[in-house]
């Protein structure tokens, strides 16, 4: 997996490119979580190129979207295909962040 940050103010964009998993999970939590503590408070994590998220990659976009609303931000998630928009559903993370078909969609929303 990959990931490109961009960031424009307080609005963090995260594109994942592969798979959200045990082994990259905290490399992509700690960059996310920098961009935070710098002023990031609305992350929009776009899931466009990410064909799978497992349980720790879950944990970490629980994490995060803990530590944002702590300091009043928001955790949006957005480009969901249809497996990891029924994940989110049957976990019930879909109260936890809101989900967006595109992170276009997510950016609008403010």
């Amino acid at each position: 997996m990959s990931f490109i940050l961009a960031r424009d103010n307080e609005t963090l964009l995260v594109e994942v490119n592969g798979q959200l998993v045990v082994t990259n999970r905290h490399e992509f939590k700690q960059a996310v979580l920098d961009e935070v503590e710098r002023g990031a408070r609305l992350v929009i994590v776009d899931f466009a190129a990410s064909p799978y998220i497992d349980s720790s990659g879950l944990g970490a976009l629980v994490s995060l979207g803990k530590r944002l609303r702590e300091l009043g931000g928001d955790l949006r998630l957005a480009g969901l295909n249809d497996d990891l928009r029924t994940l989110f559903e049957l976990t019930r993370l879909d109260a936890l962040f809101p989900l967006f078909a595109t992170r276009a969609d997510a950016v609008a929303s403010r």
